[in-house]
């Protein structure tokens, strides 16, 4: 229940009012400070420092823009240099473009004098955890003991440029390399036995004939038959290599070559890179 008496007392006050002292007259206050800014003038000091906060280098003109340019440069600059190093060591490391420069191994791989040679991928990890096998095609470096060479590769002389752009070019496939690297396939490895050949002119690897649908005969050099060799155990650790051209090809059936040290073995041809019309995997038969 709400009382009279204090209904009455109740007042409505202005709350904009100034307070008054017992006699109705008004107080003395205080008047309000000023708010405070910043340097003097201008907007109040919060915002104003929100300014400061936002507002510094909106065009990217000063300082901070410049060092945002350093680090781009420098970010750029380091992802091309690791670019360029992963180039490099892809060839040397990993796999390689040759250009196949003969025609002993027609017609498996294309190669000869103004035709437009085969490009292929070479794998050289191929053997990292393992050995080479016979049917692989393999590329390796020409043994000490071989001397004849299916195809020289032009000397253009001692320039440096010349030389340092024919460098380039082998790297990618645009340039074939030296005559010191070869390309065969394998017919027998370390400790088969290897000869030539049945009523059939077919190879015998441990008596057993051989199924070689890949052989080819360069109408130009000669009948269309296989030269007898052997027979020939292959030392351990050794390739016997021949090319699919079988009479135009310089391999381990010629005067002073036998075995290829598998050690001298780059890596195994894995595809056909270019032309355009014959790419794709290089099929390993035996």
């Amino acid at each position: 229940m709400i009382r009279k008496g204090a209904r009455r007392s109740a007042k409505v006050t202005d709350p904009a009012a100034p307070p008054r002292d017992a006699q109705g007259a008004p107080e003395a206050t205080a008047a309000p400070s000023a708010p405070a800014t910043s340097q003097g003038t201008g907007p109040t000091g919060a915002d104003h420092a929100g300014d400061d906060r936002v507002a510094a280098d909106p065009g990217g003109t000063g300082m901070g823009g410049e060092a945002g340019r350093s680090r781009r440069s420098r970010r750029g600059f380091a992802l091309l240099l690791a670019a360029l190093v992963l180039m490099a060591l892809v060839p040397v490391f990993v796999a390689r473009i040759y250009v196949i420069p003969s025609g002993s191994m027609e017609t498996t791989l294309h190669g000869c004098r103004g035709c437009d040679n085969d490009r292929v991928l070479v794998d050289k990890l191929a053997y990292r955890f393992g050995s080479p096998a016979p049917g692989d095609i393999v590329v390796f470096t020409r043994p000490a003991t071989w001397t004849s060479a299916e195809h020289r590769i032009p000397d253009d002389g001692a320039n440096p440029v010349v030389q340092v752009l024919q460098r380039l070019g082998s790297l990618v496939g645009l340039q074939a390399v030296d005559e010191t690297v070869y390309i065969k396939r394998v017919i027998a490895v370390g400790g088969q036995t290897v000869v030539c050949c049945d009523e059939r002119n077919r190879i015998l690897v441990d008596g057993v004939a051989l199924d070689e649908p890949y052989v080819y005969y360069e109408p130009e050099s000669g009948p269309a038959r296989q030269a007898r060799f052997g027979p020939v155990r292959v030392p351990a650790g050794h390739l016997w290599v021949m090319g699919d051209s079988r009479n135009d090809s310089a391999d381990s059936r010629a005067q002073r070559h036998g075995p290829v040290p598998v050690a001298d073995v780059i890596g195994r041809a894995r595809f056909i890179v270019w032309p355009f019309d014959r790419m794709g995997g290089i099929a390993d038969q035996h």
